[in-house]
């Protein structure tokens, strides 16, 4: 051991001894290249140590092979600029980019490490679950908290390296000191992004929305398929991405169809003729709604809910387990109805009536008849006029 340090004294000297531009990168690349396998051994043991423990330790180790790699050489090439024969400004410059790159290196493992939290805790929780609510709840805070503190690392982080330079340490407590126009301008432009921030944090807290919420908003239905630090994706019924700002969710009024449960009662409108068997609806109506897959066999109901001049208005409600089914059931309920209609009972669908008077016959002794065009109901019918002198011929 001590013959080792002896050579390994004696190849420093006779590399210090050479002109620095040849000496120097010597010294940076011997440390690169000693650091690298020394990085993988230490790798390999730390796996071995959280072999055992908990998966948040495990999946801290895999996510940070590179930041330590990193971080390792910056020490090594912290320790090969302090031997090296460099000058008095090129090791301060030197110095500086290393002390910035470790304090980079640090915020990136705080933010890897609230990410690997977030996605453990949210391991228990499936969205695509029949009754998803709770995972929607839990989703829709932890995304939003995360962001929030991923923005709150990159800040102290930005702050701490800024901190680092003298001009921009000095220039930034004269100008919370002197607090003139370029503070206050520098706060109105901040103010969008700062009450973003502040809506999303709210959000998290009262979820007004969720991920994978339905929602009607702008006129638009869709899902809330991402929620940012400073707006929201909605994903529309067609595919398209509506984007707003997490503000608009905590300023205007929208339609939330999940917002308690995902089951929804759909509600289907039909107008037939007053003589329309309104019993036999109501159990061709179940019926329909048991053969369905998509109904949960809660609720299904039929109603009038109005009689006007022509047709009476039914209202038939139907129940499904979340929106998309909810509206393909309406569909199909609609369509079975109609064509039981069709089918069983024709004279049941709407129709229109019409009488035609003639008090004043162009012939002595004529009458009227009616030819209908359309059937009963005399829809379409037209005046037929008989003259007796031809008949009497």
């Amino acid at each position: 051991m001590a013959q080792a340090h002896a050579v390994f004294d004696e190849l420093i000297g006779w590399i210090v001894q050479l002109p620095w531009w040849v000496a120097s990168p010597i010294l940076i690349a011997g440390c690169c290249a000693l650091v690298l396998p020394l990085h993988g051994v230490a790798y390999r043991f730390a796996q071995r140590a959280v072999s055992g423990k908990s998966l948040f330790w495990r999946s801290l180790v895999a996510r940070t092979r590179g930041p330590s790699r990193l971080a390792l050489l910056v020490v090594a090439l912290a320790l090969a600029v302090s031997t090296a024969p460099l000058t008095w400004q090129i090791r301060l410059v030197l110095n500086q980019v290393l002390l910035v790159a470790f304090v980079t290196l640090a915020g990136w493992t705080c933010a890897t490490a609230i990410h690997i939290a977030t996605v453990i805790y949210l391991r228990r929780f499936k969205l695509d679950a029949e009754d998803n609510l709770l995972a929607r709840k839990h989703f829709t805070q932890m995304r939003i908290l995360e962001r929030a503190a991923q923005t709150m690392v990159a800040l102290v982080t930005a702050a701490i390296v800024l901190m680092t330079f003298e001009p921009v340490r000095q220039y930034g407590v004269s100008l919370l000191a002197s607090a003139g126009a370029a503070g206050l301008i520098l706060g109105l432009a901040m103010q969008p992004v700062l009450s973003n921030l502040v809506a999303g944090i709210q959000i998290a807290i009262t979820q007004p929305i969720r991920i994978e919420d339905a929602i009607i908003v702008e006129n638009e239905w869709g899902w809330v398929e991402e929620i940012t630090a400073t707006y929201v994706v909605v994903r529309l019924w067609d595919w398209r991405r509506l984007v707003l700002p997490l503000t608009y969710f905590i300023q205007k009024p929208f339609q939330n169809w999940t917002r308690e449960c995902a089951s929804l009662i759909g509600s289907v409108f039909l107008y037939v003729d007053h003589r329309a068997p309104i019993e036999a609806m109501r159990r061709e109506l179940r019926r329909i709604a048991g053969a369905s897959r998509l109904w949960d066999g809660q609720v299904v109901n039929l109603q009038v809910s109005d009689a006007r001049e022509g047709v009476i208005e039914l209202r038939m409600l139907v129940s499904a387990r979340n929106a998309p089914q909810t509206w393909d059931l309406r569909c199909e309920v609609r369509e079975k109805m109609i064509g039981f209609l069709q089918k069983e009972h024709p004279s049941a669908l709407p129709r229109q009536r019409a009488e035609w008077v003639n008090p004043d016959p162009p012939y002595p002794g004529g009458r009227v008849t009616s030819e209908a065009g359309n059937g009963p109901g005399l829809r379409g019918e037209r005046p037929v006029r008989s003259d007796p002198r031809a008949a009497a011929a």
